[in-house]
């Protein structure tokens, strides 16, 4: 059984050994992403490669959350999902993709989503929040909550080719209330089906699971207090501090 245990362990430390190589991250780093939680809101075009991301690099547990089940027009920009899981729950056909990436980490499934009911009892069990999700309501739903646990979270939206990220409740505990004060008038807007090149929420959600490591393994200078806007259809990016 030892020897087992020791080359199980060798294993561990051979598939992360492109992470642990940087000084910035090493193995103290991946001991504290195997040791962290994190909970994914949304497992659509941003969702996916925040959730892939997050589990290859060895974050020990996941948090998925979303009441939608797997369409033929996702398949588009959300590449967790195959054809094959068409009418599947998103949360369970995401966990048959990441669990075969990632068998060591733990994924915990919310098939209601985050709702005004449960988003305090689900989000004070995890370290960080990533918002994946795709409406207002939500979004000022976890700013209120995350606010009241003391958890930091990692904003992501997308519009055709642009986007934006940030982290929000980090150590400067700035809102997303303070950057989009309008929240009655944003909550109003009827939801509305839109164009987005697939590839746009694969980099934004790849620069969400970025500020999320960051967070989460202790190095880097993260997007607390400040907006990275891309727009992918120039290649041109700004950086807002609020």
């Amino acid at each position: 059984m030892e020897g087992l245990g020791q080359g199980l362990r060798l294993m561990e430390a051979q598939r992360y050994t492109r992470q642990t190589m940087l000084p910035e991250i090493g193995e103290r780093g991946q001991r504290r992403l195997a040791e962290a939680s994190a909970l994914v809101v949304g497992l659509g075009g941003l969702g996916s490669p925040v959730a892939l991301y997050l589990a290859a690099a060895g974050v020990g547990r996941l948090g998925l959350a979303d009441a939608d089940v797997v369409s033929l027009s996702n398949l588009q920009r959300q590449v967790l999902y195959t054809a094959r899981q068409v009418g599947e729950p998103k949360t369970r056909a995401a966990r048959e993709r990441l669990a075969a990436l990632s068998p060591h980490t733990r994924f915990d499934l919310y098939d209601e989503g985050l709702t005004a009911e449960n988003a305090q009892r689900i989000v004070a069990e995890y370290d960080l929040v990533v918002d994946c999700c795709d409406n207002y309501p939500t979004r000022y739903l976890l700013d209120d909550v995350c606010a009241a646990c003391g958890k930091p979270w990692v904003y992501g939206s997308i519009g055709a080719f642009e986007g934006q990220v940030s982290l929000f409740n980090g150590p400067r505990h700035r809102r997303y209330a303070e950057l989009y004060p309008d929240r009655e008038a944003l909550c109003r807007r009827p939801r509305r089906t839109e164009g987005v090149l697939g590839t746009v929420p694969g980099v934004v959600g790849t620069l969400q699971a970025t500020e999320a490591l960051k967070a989460l393994a202790g190095f880097g200078e993260p997007l607390d207090g400040r907006l990275l806007v891309i727009d992918l259809k120039t290649m041109q990016t700004q950086t807002i501090a609020f």
